[in-house]
């Protein structure tokens, strides 16, 4: 199937009234199996992939090769239209546009990416995020490395929504308000006119 199909089967099923979970995929025998399940989308995230290629947990040291290399094999072997989880897109937006090619060409329907500082610095805990000027530089490069009218710049933006919850919660009102303020400047950027 061509990848430009993968992009409009996953682009229905977005537009689509019901909740999908997608077929967690780590390989192409995983793919297939989820076809026959009944599967419309399959999900390559991050850590499985770690598992798979590394057998090792996920801290962040599978290379962006090793990642899109897996992703060509599960594309190859089935139709689904598979979604990936690219951490942080491996660096910053230069790496992020990479990133959105190299995946593109792997065979991915879409892509999500975080906006957390990845690797986690030594000795730091919990989950620190890049600044808001970085994360749009980054979003800006996926925007421009996409194919034209791929649905590849999915973005999590669930997880911009928990985190943003996340901060207001914490009595970070402030950083709150201006994360969505930032959020809604930026949603023309990420809108695709042609799907």
């Amino acid at each position: 199937m061509l990848l430009s199909e993968r992009r409009k089967r996953y682009r229905q099923v977005l537009e689509g009234n019901v909740c999908v979970h997608p077929a967690s995929v780590f390989d192409a025998m995983s793919a297939r199996m989820a076809v026959s399940l009944g599967f419309e989308v399959g999900m390559f995230a991050g850590s499985i992939a770690s598992g798979t290629v590394l057998g090792a947990p996920d801290l962040v040291v599978l290379t962006l090769t090793e990642f899109a290399d897996q992703i060509r094999r599960i594309a190859r072997g089935s139709d689904l239209p598979i979604m990936v989880d690219a951490d942080h897109g491996y660096g910053n937006a230069l790496n992020v546009m990479r990133t959105v090619e190299e995946l593109e060409t792997s065979g991915v329907a879409a892509r999500t990416s975080e906006d957390t500082v990845l690797p986690t610095p030594f000795g730091r805990q919990g989950e620190g995020l890049v600044s808001i000027e970085e994360m749009l530089g980054k979003l800006r490069g996926a925007v421009a490395a996409r194919v034209p009218c791929a649905v590849g710049a999915s973005l999590k933006r669930k997880s911009a929504s928990r985190r943003t919850r996340k901060l207001v919660s914490m009595r970070s009102f402030w950083q709150g308000l201006a994360r969505v303020q930032r959020s809604r400047q930026c949603t023309g950027l990420l809108a695709c006119p042609c799907c």
